[in-house]
């Protein structure tokens, strides 16, 4: 597989990926795509194979990142965290919710 099809196939999977993991957040969805645009405009016109073999891997590590690391929070009532988080295995994607209750010090 030529590089320039490697460095499509990665973009794709940024987005699908930002998709996911931002999914119901407006926000964050908008400043990611913003965020992965602007790195590989601005690295088009890089031509060194070594160079794009170094993009390509910090892009999959972020892929990676986003994947496991991100967690979105919704405040069910003051004292309740109620977080989302996308886990994804060899051949599907599932959902697990997990309710964190926050306690606060008794004066």
């Amino acid at each position: 597989m030529g590089q320039a099809v490697k460095v499509l196939q990665l973009f794709k999977t940024l987005h699908r990926t930002r998709q996911q993991v931002f999914k119901n957040d407006a926000r964050a969805l908008e400043a990611a795509r913003i965020k992965i645009n602007e790195e590989f405009k601005k690295n088009k016109s890089e031509t060194s194979p070594k160079k794009v073999e170094e993009l390509m891997k910090i892009g999959s590590d972020v892929e990676l990142l986003l994947r496991t690391s991100v967690i979105q929070g919704i405040h069910t009532d003051h004292n309740t965290l109620r977080v989302a988080s996308v886990v994804s295995g060899s051949s599907s994607s599932w959902r697990r919710e997990v309710a964190l209750v926050w306690w606060q010090e008794q004066t």
